[in-house]
């Protein structure tokens, strides 16, 4: 088995649904020895759907690679007693329960840093560990509306559209990840670990940038604009004869190159539209015209003009588009490992990539429930379950 860098670290995850299990599984690609910690019937979003494949959902499938599974009840007062001695054997401790929830069992971050001072205890909520909301429960649809991403989301003047996939969720698993790395490297320095606490409220907050400065510096209330831009015209995604294309014409000499594609040269001595600032001004009675215009081609053909042209440009791809994309092939951005029934198992690949190791080598397939309980026992605590 190749070295990583996170090889013999020990994770004890007590997540479960999105985030977390994205933090952990972002950890065991690094080499990380992650034990989930599953209470009887499993992590809940292993039943999300259908669709399913091999009876788990495509959400646990997603986010739950190179972990080993156990099931502790821990409203059982000797399998409480197992979760905490397995937490006083890791390096990291990593729980998305709502706060005080785990300080309730016993297995809270000052009791165990007491007999574990080099523990590093990770801590991810829906609205973070204080403030008078801490207790709200959360999801990325909530959290999307509470932090404020949908009110920027959805076509201009139309109602409120979430995003396509649990960005938010994702998004605190990474703070959370990086949130671990840090505190595993000032560990090296000090020998002590520490508490880390993300949310997802945090985490979106952090995503609103330029709205958010728009309203901090200036007042400014930043509007829905569908695939638009509010200051860069033409910038936004267009209907073709068979599909839809993006094209992001935002500096002068990229919007004359595109109205030479279009061979719409007449558009150039147009006043209206002479200077960024005139179609911004004047964005809808361009657009009328640029749809039109768009709609007379395939999306291939003019994906091809406007790269020949420099004009930055793609197609509105599906996911057989996606995964059919050279790209995609040449990034190592899917990745299929060894399944239990000596096939192969499809996973997205790493985003980072490194010169000193290969993220994927040794991945491993999405575990059952309480698959590896014995094996981790044996390997954490030198017992079998007949010994507890």
């Amino acid at each position: 088995m190749q070295r990583k860098p996170l090889t013999g670290v020990k994770v004890l995850d007590f997540t479960r649904l999105y985030a977390g299990p994205f933090c952990t599984m972002l950890l065991g690609d690094l080499g990380a020895d992650i034990v989930k910690v599953e209470a009887p019937g499993g992590d809940p979003i292993r039943l999300q759907g259908p669709p399913f494949h091999d009876g788990q959902s495509m959400s646990f499938l997603a986010v739950n690679r190179n972990k080993r599974s156990i099931q502790l009840n821990t409203k059982d007062e000797r399998d409480r007693t197992l979760a905490r001695r397995l937490a006083l054997e890791a390096d990291v401790v990593v729980e998305n329960f709502r706060p005080g929830v785990m300080d309730r069992m016993g297995l809270g971050y000052e009791e165990l840093a007491a007999a574990n001072p080099r523990l590093i205890y990770c801590a991810m909520s829906g609205m973070g560990a204080t403030g008078p909301m801490r207790d709200k429960g959360a999801f990325d649809l909530t959290i999307q509306a509470e932090g404020g991403y949908m009110s920027l989301t959805g076509e201009r003047d139309g109602k409120p559209i979430k995003l396509g996939t649990s960005a938010f969720d994702l998004i605190c698993g990474q703070y959370a990840m990086s949130g671990i790395m840090a505190a595993l490297y000032d560990r090296e320095r000090t020998g002590r670990g520490q508490r880390v606490e993300t949310s997802l409220f945090e985490g979106e907050v952090t995503y609103l940038v330029d709205a958010a400065m728009e309203w901090l510096l200036v007042g400014g209330r930043r509007r829905k604009w569908g695939s638009e831009h509010g200051t860069n015209v033409p910038y936004k995604a267009f209907e073709a004869a068979d599909g839809w294309i993006v094209i992001g014409a935002g500096v002068q000499r990229l919007y004359e190159d595109l109205a030479r594609v279009l061979r719409r040269e007449d558009l150039l001595a147009d006043p209206r539209y002479a200077t960024m600032r005139d179609r911004v001004t004047n964005r809808d009675t361009l657009y009328a015209t640029l749809d039109e215009e768009v709609r007379k081609w395939r999306v291939d053909d003019l994906v091809a003009a406007l790269d020949e042209a420099g004009v930055p440009c793609a197609p509105v791809n599906d996911m057989e588009r996606v995964f059919a994309h050279p790209q995609t092939a040449a990034r190592g951005m899917l990745v299929k490992i060894p399944d239990r029934d000596g096939g192969e198992f499809p996973c997205i690949g790493p985003a980072a990539k490194f010169s000193g190791f290969d993220v994927a080598a040794g991945w491993s397939v999405p575990p059952r429930p309480g698959e590896h309980t014995e094996e981790v026992l044996a390997s954490w605590l030198g017992e079998t379950e007949a010994r507890r």
